[in-house]
């Protein structure tokens, strides 16, 4: 099988990823594509394209995570692939799935792999299943209960996404309702799911 070649990348990121992402490009001989939404229209990131296509929008969820508008941005400026860079759709199975549909190359992992990996909950259960010791998690319900006998500190954590958002460490019992709601708010606002859980905060843990 002929390995396809990429000629011209979108990269639906923005910030520093953005700009490595589109220094190894280039330096391939591969032309870049950026995105922006308003509230960033004058982004470093920019510089580094060939091209740029706005989004519109100010938040991430107007902009970086809708799925139609970077399928769309990248066949209308002739792309080959996108890349997602970290974050955003990054981890998003139906993102990976959209641009495959489209005739284009994701720059990631399968959305198979998304699907089993990039949930930290079914994660956790692909590990548990294989014996690998994990942490105990428990899962919040959709109207954002938990039980009333989690054990302090714990950790409320996005159940989708990455880069330390949407979680919050709770010391105590009164504060878990909140913490819950807040992490909820942000994971939603960052990756387009509200879904978390929670499991033990491990003091001054290493990986």
């Amino acid at each position: 099988m002929a390995t396809r070649q990429i000629r011209r990348l979108l990269i639906a990121n923005r910030g520093e990823i953005a700009i490595r992402i589109a220094r190894t490009a280039r330096d391939r001989g591969i032309s870049c594509v950026g995105v922006y939404s308003d509230a960033d229209s004058t982004s470093l990131h920019l510089d580094s394209m060939d091209a740029a296509v706005a989004l519109g929008g100010e938040t991430a969820a107007e902009s970086y995570l809708r799925i139609d508008a970077i399928v769309e941005a990248a066949v209308a400026n002739g792309c080959d692939a996108v890349h997602p860079g970290y974050g955003f759709l990054a981890e998003n199975a139906e993102a990976a799935r959209a641009v495959e549909a489209a005739g284009l190359m994701w720059v990631g992992p399968t959305a198979e792999q998304i699907e089993l990996l990039g949930d930290k909950v079914a994660a956790k259960r692909a590990a548990e299943e294989a014996g690998v010791p994990t942490t105990p998690i428990i899962e919040v319900a959709a109207d954002g209960s938990a039980p009333a006998d989690v054990s302090m500190p714990a950790l409320v954590k996005a159940a989708a996404g990455g880069g330390g958002r949407g979680m919050r460490i709770v010391r105590e019992g009164d504060d878990l309702a909140a913490a819950i709601e807040s992490a909820s708010r942000e994971a939603a606002a960052a990756f387009g799911d509200a879904t978390v859980f929670i499991e033990p905060y491990i003091e001054q843990g290493r990986h």
